[in-house]
């Protein structure tokens, strides 16, 4: 069974058109101890939304994680990881971070209780919400 999850990156920094023009990203870089423990969590094949933050502030569109975790080379190696993920499709509208903290079904998102955290779970209930928000 999929597990889901949010990834937060800066769209200047690297943005979701950045991720469908390369077609296989590798997110690296988190520096975060509970982020860090959540990408090694992933599996081959989980669902992750995309997320535009400090610019946009709005989940954006889906990946998938085409390869599990393994040690972060342009960082220390022996601490971080990264892990591999593919666009498989942008969201027919964004879904801003306001309107998801205004939805009560997504009351205990991770993102919004721990604002900073850049990798986070996200349960199905909250998949489907978040889905629905952004067109289906």
């Amino acid at each position: 069974m999929p597990q889901y999850w949010l990834m937060k990156s800066e769209p200047d920094s690297y943005g979701w058109d950045d991720l469908v023009t390369e077609g296989e990203g590798t997110w690296d870089g988190v520096k975060n101890a509970q982020a860090s423990n959540n990408m090694k969590a992933m599996k081959k094949g989980d669902q992750v939304f995309f997320y535009h933050s400090c610019q946009g502030l709005d989940v954006v569109g889906i990946m998938q994680v085409s390869e599990e975790h393994s040690p972060d080379v342009s960082t220390d190696p022996e601490r971080w990881v990264v892990v591999k993920v593919k666009p498989v499709r942008k969201l027919a509208k964004p879904v801003p971070l306001k309107a998801m903290k205004q939805n009560p079904e997504l009351e205990n998102l991770a993102i919004i209780r721990q604002s900073r955290l850049s990798v986070a779970p996200v349960t199905e209930s909250e998949w489907d919400a978040i889905l629905a928000m952004g067109g289906g």
